[in-house]
């Protein structure tokens, strides 16, 4: 698949994500990224390549981890230890009413080739305020930079409207917060 054709599929993703969600006179609804409410009482636990979380370990809520996932690499074993620690994150996750993950991801086939595709992501929820929101930043495509006006720009011949949707988002459109204006989970604190 072209880089042109990547572009255009993560474009309708971000796209298809956040485009049928209204701001409504209370702010609910899409805004443009901003780190979670509740970022001030994390404790941020970082975690390496192919590092499995403990479980039990981790009562915190908020909870806020950090996971470098820079090491998806097909040669060494990188992308199998990946594979292996990312249920335990996932069930990790699942537990929490206010999550807060960064991470940093990057798929190459051997250790220091340019990477297929990198990128650094944030991602949080607060189930209690029905509050979401997820940023994708520093997007390469075999080494090169696939940001959102790029993507824009490709998808704007076939949608002018969601093009201007995207770049109408923090500075490059690189991500959205949501509140929905109701609680995702009734048992999660308000």
């Amino acid at each position: 698949m072209g880089r042109r054709r990547v572009l255009i599929v993560i474009a309708a993703l971000l796209g298809a994500t956040f485009i049928a969600a209204p701001v409504d006179a209370e702010g609910n609804g899409l805004v443009p990224y901003y780190a979670p409410p509740f970022a001030g009482a994390c404790t941020v636990h970082s975690f390496g390549e192919g590092q499995v979380p403990d479980l039990t370990a981790l009562p915190d809520d908020p909870l806020c981890v950090d996971y470098a996932k820079r090491n998806i690499t097909v040669s060494n074993g990188g992308v199998v230890a990946f594979l292996l620690a990312e249920p335990a994150r996932f069930a990790l996750a699942g537990t929490k009413c206010k999550y807060w993950q960064q991470d940093h991801w990057s798929v190459q086939l051997t250790p220091g080739q340019t990477p297929i595709i990198r990128w650094d992501g944030s991602y949080w929820w607060d189930l209690g305020t029905g509050q979401i929101a997820a940023r994708l930043t520093g997007l390469t495509i075999a080494g090169q930079p696939a940001t959102i006006a790029r993507a824009a720009a490709y998808i704007a011949p076939y949608s002018p409207a969601l093009a201007a949707y995207f770049l109408s988002y923090g500075t490059g459109g690189d991500g959205g917060a949501l509140n929905l204006g109701l609680p995702l989970n009734p048992l999660c604190p308000r």
